[in-house]
């Protein structure tokens, strides 16, 4: 050891009675070779340390102002956690080294110093890391750069942030290289390799870290695709520490009877209080902002104790955000909720248990949870799974089987989104001239657009600088011009700072400040909801958040204005896009299930029988095939298709379902999608299903959903923004929803009359196969299933359709006389689809009066649209 650390490393790691493991000493070899690596570690191993290491020692060796390692987080409180975690080996050891971090919450005065003297070591975000690149100045700052350390890879590679990093990652190596793309070298896939070019002597007598090349560093717990990873951070080695402890994971069911539907798992409170008791600090896991206030709610009316129970999620102000993480950091809280705002890799290392109430959708996801518990790598960490209904008993066991196969699901990552490109080539524009063929060398050489054609990269800048054919009359969207030369500048210094106000690659809707007054009318901000949900409301309503009851007072200059109190039911916020979806090998695993009966001693007595009564009334899903079920119960005619897709792909689905059910006839009145299931209801009868099946679906109807589809509306609405074609942030001004909404609507039904293969349309269409329509996986599920489709003609509701057709009663909840009658028409779904009644005599409709089931906006109460009598609701869901 002391061979390959200097004195005072060797003196920490003493006085603490560790030695230094062996993938920390790789990494340390790695950096000595001049190599880029992904490093695979799991949690508790000193993975953030190895990552930093060979940093902390060259700086120690090799004494140096300016910028020498830049680290990047997916999230703003892991970057805070790290530096507070950082900053004590530096000062134990007395390093002369400044760590200081760089996220949209760091005061103005701060963001100053470190861009006129910044630290040797900075942490930031990938879009604050963007805003850097796009200063004039950022030659200068990165120019000395020679370490870039990506925590949490996995989780950035493959979505548009990733597309976003990497990019600004090639931006980095030009800077480094003092070019601006065309004379890169092995800066990624495609380059020339790094072996030899980097550092050099990392230790006694070594020459520190070469300048003029940068040094690429992946960190990750969990790597479904290893080598797709791999070729994302540009690594020459993979260094791969052997997993730790198995996990120690137990489901645990409601008491009394299990929930048939619903996705709140409120039922559960008490087990989960009972558990926080009996534990140091436990963090309950739920899926969504929504889910979270209303647990925590239910939580704290059982806090007899009144321990220290706080609540966390990324809608809440960041100064509450910032003191709950203090808070479990020195160990002050017993419990906390939160949703994915604590997934990632932050060290809290007195966490005992964590809980997760709710089925996990990715065993990835759940292993990348339940690391949160123990954080010690030889230790296992303990989770408990919370079913909140029966499908999700299903989801978890297949989920804990997962885990102990250790199968890790995920897609690969896919290419990079031509919008982030244009959104990157405004931003190089902003900090200097480029030539594009010098920028398109340099883009080519970041791992998701190795394969970027270069007409895809003219029309992207063409787009950027005139906004295309279409839009070339509008002086609004040109933005860039050439000089004489072929150079691209920016058009203006406003373009440049309107462009920095609206970096980033997430887009949610637009947000209301919630803010807590009194009698003057100051008072604290609470934190932020979606501007839809704010026109639900009118004076006096109620709603949950950020833990407390709140009264609507009224809308004031763009702020939510609120008491504290109030009477009636409250509604929960909801927000769009909120709910994770299931993955492919967690939905495969769940089908498998089904198909081996010798596996269902696995679960619940009650969901034994269930799916005994399945069996009996119809039959279980095929793990290769496709059930369809049709039905008729009362008016009308449901068909209830197992699809196991998600939630987003069954949205979709039923859009493209419901049109040739329209043109066959059908006349399909609704549907609702779950996880599971696409339920949809009609007045007539579906006939030749597997027709309706078929895959000319994605060809047929697909150009005409596109041309009336609010999802594929919205979609292109994401596309926009992040192009900048419409810019939502605006100095002294903001844009609402709806001023959002029409506009790039308008702008929508221009493009597709006038250039249908505008790059943004072209954009749009690659989006489609994933994200809020997923369209790929649809395709892969109608080749899957091409000949194997399984009609079912029953004459009554059958049991695994029980939880769909309860949802569907849940979506048309608006009033207490409607809830009563849910309840009594849940009560006789169940009844008689486990054949203790007949189905209701049917009623041939009268066409003029049945009426589409719309779906609710927010749910009041529960917020999942349960009942809130609790003996109903005992009864109602039964065993």
């Amino acid at each position: 050891m002391q061979r390959t650390l200097p004195e005072p490393f060797v003196d920490w790691f003493a006085a603490r009675g560790w030695t230094p493991r062996r993938h920390q000493l790789a990494m340390l070899e790695a950096a000595g070779a001049g190599e880029s690596v992904l490093l695979i570690a799991p949690t508790g191993g000193g993975k953030t340390l190895a990552g930093f290491l060979p940093s902390l020692v060259d700086l120690h060796l090799h004494p140096r102002e300016g910028l020498h390692t830049l680290y990047v987080s997916p999230l703003k409180a892991l970057a805070t956690d790290i530096a507070r975690n950082l900053m004590a080996p530096v000062a134990e050891m007395d390093l002369a080294v400044r760590i200081e971090t760089r996220t949209g919450d760091t005061p103005a005065n701060r963001r100053a110093r470190q861009r006129a003297t910044p630290p040797q070591i900075l942490l930031t975000t990938p879009e604050s890391l963007a805003v850097l690149l796009s200063l004039p100045d950022a030659a200068r700052m990165f120019a000395g750069l020679t370490t870039v350390v990506m925590d949490e890879v996995h989780a950035l590679a493959g979505g548009k942030r990733g597309d976003q990093l990497a990019l600004c990652v090639a931006r980095l190596g030009a800077l480094v290289q003092g070019g601006t793309g065309s004379e890169l070298q092995g800066v990624g896939p495609g380059g020339a390799g790094l072996e030899g070019a980097g550092l050099q002597g990392v230790g006694p007598g070594g020459a520190g870290f070469q300048r003029g090349t940068l040094r690429r560093v992946g960190l990750s717990a969990t790597v479904a695709h290893r080598d797709a990873i791999a070729a994302y951070v540009g690594a020459d080695r993979v260094i791969e520490e052997a997993g730790g402890a198995a996990p120690k994971l137990s489901i645990m069911l409601p008491e009394g009877r299990l929930s048939w539907s619903g996705h709140m798992g409120l039922e559960a409170a008490p087990q989960v209080m009972a558990r926080i008791r009996s534990a140091g600090l436990t963090i309950v896991f739920v899926n969504t902002r929504a889910q979270a206030e209303l647990m925590f709610q239910a939580l704290w009316k059982l806090n007899d104790a009144t321990l220290p129970i706080a609540l966390h999620h990324g809608s809440l102000e960041v100064e509450q955000r910032r003191r709950v993480e203090a808070a479990m950091a020195d160990g002050r809280l017993r419990a906390v909720v939160a949703t994915s705002s604590l997934d990632l890799g932050i060290d809290w290392g007195g966490v005992d248990q964590v809980i997760q109430v709710g089925a996990p959708k990715g065993v990835s996801r759940l292993l990348q949870r339940v690391g949160r518990a123990n954080h010690r790598m030889d230790e296992p960490s303990r989770a408990i799974l919370v079913p909140a209904n029966r499908f999700e008993v299903l989801e978890c066991e297949a989920a804990v089987l997962g885990v102990a196969a250790g199968e890790l699901d995920g897609d690969r990552p896919r290419p990079g989104g031509l919008d982030v490109l244009a959104q990157h080539l405004l931003g190089m524009a902003c900090g200097a001239p480029f030539r594009p063929g010098d920028a398109y060398a340099e883009v080519t050489r970041a791992a998701p657009y190795a394969a970027l054609t270069r007409r895809d990269f003219d029309d992207v800048l063409t787009f950027v600088e005139t906004g295309g054919y279409a839009l070339a009359a509008y002086e609004r969207w040109h933005k860039l011009f050439r000089d004489a030369e072929g150079r691209v500048h920016v058009r203006s210094a406003r373009i440049a700072a309107q462009h920095r106000m609206n970096i980033g690659t997430i887009v949610e809707a637009p947000m209301l400040k919630v803010r807590l007054v009194g009698k003057r009318r100051f008072g604290p901000v609470l934190g932020e909801v979606e501007e839809y949900f704010v026109n639900l409301l009118r004076p006096g309503d109620t709603f949950m958040f950020a833990g407390k009851l709140l009264k609507f007072l009224r809308l004031h200059e763009m702020a939510v204005e609120c008491a504290e109190g109030g009477t009636g039911e409250p509604m929960v916020p909801a927000y769009e896009g909120g709910r994770l979806p299931l993955t492919t090998n967690l939905a495969d695993r769940v089908r498998a299930l089904l198909q081996d009966p010798a596996r269902w001693g696995l679960f619940p007595e009650p969901v034994q029988e269930w799916l005994r009564l399945q069996r009996v009334f119809s039959r279980m899903p095929g793990r290769n095939d496709l059930l369809v079920e049709t039905f008729p119960r009362a008016d009308k005619w449901y068909l209830v298709a197992y699809c196991f897709e998600g939630r987003n792909a069954h949205q979709t689905l039923g859009i493209l379902l419901t049109r040739r059910m329209q043109r066959a006839g059908f006349a399909p009145l609704g549907f609702v999608a779950t996880d599971y299931v696409l339920g949809i209801w009609s007045a007539e009868p579906p006939r030749d299903v597997a027709r309706l099946f078929d895959e000319d679906m994605l060809s047929d109807d697909l150009e005409a959903w596109m041309a009336e589809s609010s999802l594929m509306k919205r979609s292109f609405r994401n596309v926009a923004v992040i192009a900048g074609l419409i810019e939502r942030h605006h100095p002294g001004q903001e844009k609402s929803r709806r001023q959002v909404t029409v506009n790039s609507d308008l702008i929508y039904d221009v493009l597709r009359r006038h250039q249908p293969d505008h790059i943004l349309l072209r954009a749009t269409r690659v989006d489609a196969a994933g994200g809020l329509t997923d369209l790929g996986r649809i395709a892969a599920m109608l080749r899957r299933v091409k000949g194997r489709i399984v009609h079912m003609v029953l004459s009554r509701v059958s049991p695994l359709a029980v939880p769909v057709l309860l949802e569907i009663g849940r979506e048309s909840v608006r009033t207490r006389e409607d809830e009563e009658a849910m309840l009594a028409e849940a009560e006789a779904i169940i009844a008689e689809a486990t054949g203790e009644a007949e189905p209701p005599h049917r009623v041939v409709p009268d066409r003029t009066k049945v009426k589409s089931i719309h779906r609710g906006n927010a749910g009041r109460g529960r917020g999942d649209g349960s009942a809130r009598r609790k003996p109903a609701q005992a009864s109602l869901f039964g065993g």
